[in-house]
C-alpha cells in the first residue's frame, strides 16, 4: 500500500480503556468488560464478608497475642484491599457501561494493584486456598481484558493498523522499538518490555548465582539455584529486575553514585521482604546472613546491598540497552503472540510452584493430602524431589505464621 495514501488519512485511535474521551457509541467489548467488572465487584463481596467475620472472631474470642499483631494487620490489609477492589471494580464497570472512559486505565491499574495486595495477604494468612485462586483469576481476567481493549492494541486490529505496523517495522529496523518516546525514561514501561525483562533477568540470575556459588561459596560444587518447578528461572531476580527498571528508568542518565545508592537501598529492601514473605507463608529459608557485617535480621547485609547497587548500575547503564536489542530480535509481527504464549506458560509454572511449595509445607507439618491436587503433588513432587530441585531452600513449618 502506498505510504502517501496512509499519510493523507488522519490517524484516529479507536476508543479504548485508556482514552480520555467519551464517545457517543461505546464499543461492545468495553460494555462487556464493564459488565464483567461490575459482576466481579459483586463476587468479591462474599470474600470481604468472610474475611471480616474471621477477623471479628479473633477479637471476640481474644485469641490474639502481642506476637500476632502482624497477623491482625494482614487481616485488615486483606479486608481493606478486597473492599477497595469491589468498590473500584463496580465504579469502573458502571462508567464503562455509560461510555465514560476518562481515567479508566488509572482505575483499572489501581484495581489490579489492589488484587495483588489482597492475593499476597491471603497467601500469607492461609497458604494456597480457594479464595486465593479466585483473587488470582480476577486479576488475570482484569489484565487480559485491559490489554484486549487497550487503544494501542485496538488500533492494530483496525484498518488503520497498517500505518502503525509500518512505523513499528521502521522502529524495529532502526533499533528504537520499545524506547520511551516521551524522553522521561529509557524504555516504555509496557507489559511486553517488563515481561521479557522478568524472563531474561530470571535466567541471568540463575546463571550468576550458580557461578557465584561454585567459585565463592562452595568451590567446585554445583547447586541448583532455580526458583520455579520447571526451567532455569529464578523469579526473585526477575521481580528484582522489574522493580529496578520501574524505579530507575528515569535515572538512566543519572550519575553512577546515585544509581548505585538507589539500587542498593531498593535491592536490600526487596531481598529482606522476599526472605520475610517466604518464611512467613511457607516457613521457607533460602538464605541466612546472620553473623555477617551489618546484616539486618539475617535477611540482607551490607555486602549484598552493595552487590545490588553494582547490579543496578550495570543494569541501567549496560544491560537495558543490550536487553532491548535482544528483545527486538523477536519478529515484530509475532511479538504479541509469542509474549502471550510465554506469559501463559510462566504463570502456570509460577502457580504450580506455589502449589508444590504449599503441599511440601503441609507434608512436613504432618498433614496428609486431602484432595486430588495435593495427592498429585505428593506423587510427582515428593519431599525428595523438592529438596533436589530447591537445593538452597529448607522448609520449617514452625517458622511459618499462618492462621490456618
Amino acid at each position: 500500500m502506498d505510504p502517501t495514501v496512509l499519510q493523507q488519512t488522519p490517524l484516529q485511535p479507536s476508543p479504548g480503556i485508556g482514552d480520555g474521551s467519551k464517545s457517543e457509541r461505546t464499543p461492545l467489548a468495553l460494555r462487556v468488560f464493564g459488565a464483567l467488572l461490575m459482576a466481579g465487584g459483586v463476587a468479591v463481596v462474599p470474600e470481604v464478608i468472610h474475611t471480616l467475620a474471621q477477623m471479628g472472631t479473633v477479637f471476640v474470642e481474644k485469641t490474639y497475642t502481642d506476637d500476632s499483631l502482624l497477623t491482625i494487620i494482614l487481616y485488615v490489609t486483606l479486608a481493606l484491599s478486597a473492599c477497595f477492589c469491589a468498590l473500584a471494580s463496580g465504579v469502573l464497570g458502571f462508567r464503562l457501561l455509560r461510555g465514560n472512559r476518562r481515567r479508566a486505565r488509572l482505575i483499572a491499574e489501581a484495581v489490579a494493584i489492589g488484587l495483588v495486595v489482597a492475593f499476597s495477604a491471603d497467601l500469607l494468612l492461609f497458604g494456597v486456598n480457594p479464595g486465593l485462586w479466585f483473587l488470582g483469576a480476577c486479576a488475570l481476567i482484569l489484565i487480559a481484558a485491559h490489554v484486549w481493549v487497550d487503544p494501542s492494541l485496538s488500533d492494530e486490529r483496525e484498518l488503520q493498523r497498517r500505518l502503525r505496523l509500518m512505523q513499528t517495522r521502521e522502529e524495529a529496523e532502526d533499533g528504537t522499538l520499545g524506547l520511551d518516546k516521551t524522553g522521561r525514561g529509557y524504555i516504555e514501561l509496557d507489559f511486553f518490555n517488563l515481561f521479557w525483562i522478568f524472563v531474561i533477568a530470571s535466567v541471568a540470575g540463575v546463571v550468576i548465582e550458580s557461578i557465584y556459588h561454585v567459585l565463592v561459596v562452595d568451590f567446585g560444587h554445583y547447586e541448583d539455584r532455580a526458583g520455579l518447578l520447571w526451567g532455569p528461572f529464578s523469579p526473585i531476580y526477575g521481580f528484582g529486575a522489574v522493580l529496578m527498571t520501574l524505579a530507575l528508568n528515569r535515572f538512566h542518565n543519572a550519575p553512577i553514585p546515585v544509581v548505585f545508592l538507589v539500587s542498593a537501598v531498593i535491592g536490600g529492601a526487596f531481598e529482606y521482604f522476599v526472605s520475610w514473605f517466604m518464611e512467613y507463608a511457607f516457613g521457607a529459608i533460602a538464605w541466612d546472613y546472620t553473623g555477617t557485617f551489618l546484616n539486618i535480621n539475617g535477611r540482607t547485609n551490607f555486602m549484598f546491598m552493595c552487590m545490588w547497587g553494582a547490579l543496578g548500575v550495570v543494569w541501567v547503564k549496560l544491560a537495558l540497552p543490550a536487553l532491548l536489542h535482544t528483545v527486538n530480535l523477536i519478529p515484530w509481527r509475532w511479538r504479541y503472540s509469542i509474549t502471550a504464549l510465554c506469559a501463559a506458560l510462566m504463570i502456570f509454572d509460577g502457580a504450580m510452584t506455589l502449589v508444590a511449595l504449599d503441599c511440601w509445607y503441609s507434608r512436613l507439618a504432618g498433614a496428609a493430602p486431602d484432595n486430588a491436587l495435593e495427592q498429585f503433588c505428593a506423587e510427582q513432587f515428593d519431599n525428595q524431589w523438592m529438596e533436589n530441585r530447591f537445593e538452597s531452600m529448607s522448609i520449617h513449618p514452625d517458622a511459618a505464621h499462618r492462621s490456618s
